[in-house]
């Protein structure tokens, strides 16, 4: 399994969207850091500071100059086909 530590997942458990992300994940064998906004506050605050709205999934991609924040469950799974696909 690779570890993407440059990537962070803003999800909760029962979105469809987030899990079609999770799933792409498993199926790359990629692990990223699960950031649940149900489960803690500070993820939540952290997304609405970042977004300005909570809605998930939204994928943080840390850069040197910076992070992205890249929402949409297809787009994320398009990142992800395009970065991990073996």
């Amino acid at each position: 399994m690779a570890r993407a530590e440059d990537l962070s997942l803003y999800h909760y458990d029962s979105c469809p969207y987030c899990l079609r992300v999770r799933r792409a994940l498993s199926e790359l064998d990629v692990e990223v850091e699960l950031r649940n906004i149900h489960q803690d506050s500070a993820h939540m605050r952290a997304l609405i500071e970042a977004r300005g709205a909570r809605t998930v999934p939204v994928l943080r991609i840390r850069h040197e100059d910076g992070d992205e924040w890249l929402p949409e469950s297809a787009d994320i799974v398009a990142y992800l086909r395009k970065r991990f696909a073996r």
